[in-house]
């Protein structure tokens, strides 16, 4: 196993892409900490505000629990690699909302965001160069052999679309109630679509990871 492989924790005997593939994903994921890591500052903030209407409050409540998470990862020596994320998201959420006084815009930079990346990945679908397969070449240490297989083309095709549904659920969803102002319904929404709809993806990919033995390199023909 060479040290790529080792340090990105790809199964020794892996040599199927729907073994790399589920391994990368489960390491990605950061379990069910890492996902309510996520979710509870921002319903915090929505509770918050719908309460008190206080944008300047609400925002301190979400930044707190944030921060109190990433003290707790750090007294724990866990990793924080997932309540930074959760942090940063939160802070730039709240430069938007701040700068402008409206509280839907705290937001903003999730849907943009979602937005982007949807956009990003469907256009490496389209180009033959879907993102999946890129992750795939990052564990194998080769960027771009996994391109010379048709297959594993198609598999990761396939993969990349899944996870851009998650995306296009949440801009469509959350776009309409931010012109709204519905700042409730946008909490609400953001936490519904947050990990349990990526959840969902990830186990529908799953399950066409489960039913695939894509060899990690095509066959060497006779």
């Amino acid at each position: 196993m060479t040290a790529e492989r080792a340090a990105t924790g790809t199964p020794v005997d892996a040599r199927t892409v729907e073994e790399v593939i589920r391994a990368q994903l489960s390491t990605a994921l950061g379990g069910k900490r890492g996902m309510a890591e996520g979710a509870i500052p921002t319903a915090a903030f929505t509770i918050a505000f719908v309460a008190t209407r206080d944008l300047r409050l609400s925002l301190a409540v979400g930044v707190t629990l944030a921060v109190a998470a990433l003290v707790l990862r750090i007294v724990q020596r866990q990793p924080v690699q997932f309540v930074v994320n959760s942090l940063v998201g939160i802070a730039i959420a709240a430069v938007f909302a701040l700068r402008s006084g409206r509280a839907e815009d705290v937001f903003l930079p999730g849907i943009i965001y979602n937005a982007a990346y949807a956009a990003v990945m469907s256009f490496s679908v389209l180009v033959r160069w879907p993102v999946v397969g890129l992750m795939i070449g990052s564990v194998t240490g080769d960027l771009t052999g996994w391109r010379r297989n048709p297959a594993v083309v198609r598999l990761c095709s396939r993969l990349t679309w899944l996870l851009v549904l998650p995306c296009a659920v949440r801009v469509v969803v959350q776009y309409p109630l931010y012109l709204a102002g519905e700042v409730g319904w946008l909490g609400v929404s953001k936490v519904a679509l947050g990990w349990p709809l990526q959840v969902a993806a990830l186990a529908a990919m799953a399950l066409l990871l489960a039913r695939g033995r894509t060899p990690m390199a095509e066959p060497v023909r006779p």
